[in-house]
């Protein structure tokens, strides 16, 4: 699995970085606490990222992955996210 990192550079904003032994590639994340507290209220903006993340690259290359986008788009993508996203923080 890729390594993942994952900076604040505003309130609701992250950067994130996956890298693997080839390459590495950025994005630009929007995650608001009303989505954390909906999809994962036992940690933090951060960590759901990071799970999102791992959920994304079993199912498609990081390089297929939005460059920018607001957490919730993933459903939109991936219906089972947000019940898959649930079950893996309870």
């Amino acid at each position: 699995m890729p390594g993942i990192s994952i900076i604040q550079t505003a309130a609701d904003q992250y950067t994130v970085r996956v890298r693997d032994d080839k390459s590495s590639t950025v994005y630009n994340v929007r995650v608001r606490e009303a989505d954390v507290q909906r999809l994962a209220p036992e940690t933090d903006a951060a960590r759901l990222i990071e799970e999102s993340f791992r959920f994304l690259l079993e199912r498609e290359p990081k390089e297929s992955i939005l460059s920018t986008f607001d957490l919730p788009v993933i459903s939109k993508y991936f219906p089972e996210y947000e019940e898959e996203i649930r079950s893996r923080f309870s």
